[in-house]
């Protein structure tokens, strides 16, 4: 399962990476209405819930959808443009300015993503024009709350009104807290797109696109940008770009536009040492071998000391052949090492791999 891209014909040159104002302030939103996807923004999700004014906060609460439940594309409105070779503007004004260059129907698409999943990848007229689509908007939109369905009436009822609505927020929440964070992140931002931008045109597309992430990669031969998550995907960057856009609070999210005739852009987290994370499929290897109650049982010898397949097979009264049937599964899962000692092969519990469980779950749902 993964979101692929497909990048047949694209030169290098179409290929950009460029810090956006606008995403990282969706960012900001995300974490602060979702904290526990960010426990390492505790500090700052503290100091700015603090102080935030009641009234704005109330407005956010109105339209979290856009950025709580998905990472609306209304955050990325260069995609959008005709041409499909836009880029994100230097300042929140610049991208604000992009974001009122959308049609009032693309706008409606992208704040209604959340109803409209199924629909991503396909041109459709979208709820603002459907009259099925809007019902299922409207009726998606109500089991949020009656706060969610009113703010989705509004904006099917009178977009331009709305999208007045939503620049003033941003530009509200600019001046509340973002402008502050802004400035402190924008430098790290720059310095990490420059240096992916010089490992792009010394090393090439492969090499920068897999700096971005464990969780990406390129087949060369096939022209294929392959992003590993638990949802599949398929976009094309056709005559147009792509863009790959750093993000300091996003971590551990890695998020791919692959909306039908927008450019497709990849968001990741920029960090100077990334580790590495187990792919979809390992991961589910993993859980898969510790769900088999013989393998779990094992594990608690493995645990503790090195041991032979024939003392495991006397310890739990099993076959030598069965105990190595259920070694290999957890060998090639990752969770076990072993090692030669004179006659036998001594195996043991990978601690530090089964001790990360946890997080790499946390991590590949969220990705």
């Amino acid at each position: 399962m993964s979101v692929t891209i497909d990048i047949k014909g694209l030169p290098a040159e179409r290929i950009s990476v460029v810090p956006s104002p606008l995403a990282e302030l969706g960012m900001a939103l995300h974490a602060l209405s979702e904290p526990g996807h960010h426990p390492e923004l505790q500090g700052w999700v503290t100091a700015v819930s603090s102080r935030l004014d009641p009234c704005l906060a109330d407005r956010l609460c109105e339209a979290d959808f856009l950025w709580r439940t998905t990472f609306s594309d209304v955050f990325a409105p260069f995609a959008g443009l005709p041409g499909r070779r836009g880029l994100p503007g230097g300042t929140l004004a610049e991208e604000l300015d992009l974001l009122d260059k959308l049609t009032d129907e693309q706008f409606v698409d992208v704040a209604m993503e959340f109803t409209c999943h199924d629909q991503y990848h396909r041109q459709t007229v979208g709820p603002l024009g459907d009259p099925e689509l809007r019902r299922r908007a409207l009726d998606l939109a109500a089991a949020r709350g009656a706060v969610q369905e009113r703010f989705a009436r509004r904006l099917l009822a009178d977009p331009p009104t709305v999208r007045a609505w939503f620049r003033q927020l941003v530009l509200d929440c600019d001046e509340a807290f973002f402008a502050d964070t802004w400035a402190r992140l924008q430098p790290q931002l720059a310095a990490d797109a420059r240096h992916k931008t010089e490992l792009l045109r010394r090393k090439g597309p492969a090499e920068a696109l897999a700096s971005l992430s464990g969780a990406v990669s390129l087949d060369e031969e096939a022209e294929l940008v392959t992003i590993d998550k638990l949802r599949a995907g398929r976009g094309i960057t056709g005559d147009g770009g792509l863009v790959l856009v750093p993000t300091s609070l996003g971590r551990p999210h890695l998020m791919v536009l692959h909306r039908y005739g927008w450019q497709p852009v990849i968001t990741y987290p920029a960090q100077a040492t990334r580790p590495k994370t187990p792919t979809v499929e390992q991961l589910t290897r993993r859980l898969e071998a510790l769900a088999h109650p013989a393998r779990l049982r094992m594990c608690r010898n493995l645990a503790r000391s090195p041991h032979s397949t024939s003392e495991l097979a006397d310890a739990h009264g099993m076959s030598a052949p069965e105990i190595s049937r259920h070694l290999a599964v957890l060998k090639k899962a990752g969770l076990i090492t072993s090692s030669r000692h004179g006659r036998y092969v001594q195996h043991q519990l990978d601690l530090a791999a089964v001790s990360r469980l946890g997080s790499d779950f946390i991590e590949g749902v969220l990705r």
